[in-house]
């Protein structure tokens, strides 16, 4: 299968790229700068130059492939409305080149759009009022070509997707606790996250591209429910310090972030039995609490890089 994939260069999508590689697919590679260009070159794609703006690249993109893989995303959080129209026109645009082909269409989403405080599943109807919902219409958006002849799915991740090289939430609170001598939780700390590692989520993305239903909504949590406490005593133990109990307040003020502090805070279990029985997903790789022991979560560089991403803007 010849595949075009958007956001292939940035933290989860060379893990993807380079799977689909490996599974003897061709990968075209939206890049919108030079370095982006070289990252696919790297891992055996072809660069296509353009951007999630440039919607004629984007239709270039979907009309030369036998299926496309939607995984970037970003821009301004404060301007949550201008990431939902920027997204959902990309994919229309994606769409509109699909459209009666019968061809594979991955968006990628978030397990955080599911509701709080219960293990959710796939069958389950996002939350409007979930701390993603600003993901929720791009995930409508890509279901409903299934009704236009595309074989659309949509691949919600857990928040937590861990691996080599990692710059998400773990690293913050690693980085988090190497500043105050403290590894902290939220209250008793338990509250669940879905994880799963990057090469699982990698071969999860190949497989819905193969062989996913039109109209599929799949979960990429290679664990389920992993207590941010036990994450929190887990850093400590590596690092030889206590972990510790803090209010939300007192966490975001810990982190020098209260954006990240409110994350912590979220119960947001979720289910992957379905995607595991529809696709014969079996996630293979470390677990989270492994991967912190084994990983390279603990170098100076990840230390670092876990500061640039997560304080300087927000100083």
């Amino acid at each position: 299968m010849h595949v075009f994939v958007t956001g292939g260069s940035g933290q989860t999508g060379p893990a993807v790229v380079a799977g689909l590689v490996a599974a003897g697919h061709t990968v075209t590679g939206l890049a919108r700068s030079d370095a982006a260009a070289s990252r696919l070159e790297s891992l055996g794609a072809t660069p296509h130059r353009g951007s999630v703006e440039d919607l004629d690249s984007l239709r270039r993109g979907a009309e030369a492939a036998d299926g496309v893989l939607h995984m970037a995303y970003g821009g301004d959080y404060a301007d949550p409305e201008a990431l939902i129209r920027r997204d959902c026109t990309a994919i229309e645009a994606i769409g509109q080149a699909l459209e009666g082909s019968g061809r594979p269409f991955v968006v990628t989403s978030g397990t955080l759009v599911a509701r709080a405080g219960r293990v959710s599943t796939e069958l389950d109807a996002p939350d409007p009022d979930s701390v993603a919902a600003f993901r929720i219409r791009s995930e409508q958006t890509c279901l409903d070509l299934a009704g236009r002849g595309v074989r659309a799915s949509v691949v919600r991740l857990a928040p937590t997707v861990h691996g080599p090289g990692d710059y998400g939430f773990i690293p913050a609170l690693i980085a988090g606790a190497r500043r105050a001598g403290v590894s902290a939780y939220i209250g008793d700390g338990a509250n669940r996250w879905p994880a799963v590692h990057r090469f699982d989520a990698a071969a999860l993305f190949r497989l819905a591209l193969e062989k996913a239903p039109a109209g599929s909504v799949l979960h990429g949590a290679g664990e389920s429910a992993v207590t941010i406490k036990s994450v929190a005593e887990q850093i400590g133990r590596i690092l030889d310090i206590p972990a510790v109990s803090l209010t939300l307040e007192e966490a975001g003020e810990h982190l020098g972030n209260p954006f990240l502090a409110k994350f912590f805070s979220l119960d947001v279990p979720v289910s992957s039995e379905h995607t595991r029985a529809q696709l014969g997903w079996v996630p293979e790789h470390p677990t989270l609490l492994e991967d912190l022991r084994t990983g390279d979560y603990f170098t100076p560089e990840a230390s670092a890089r876990a500061e640039e991403v997560w304080l300087r803007p927000h100083n």
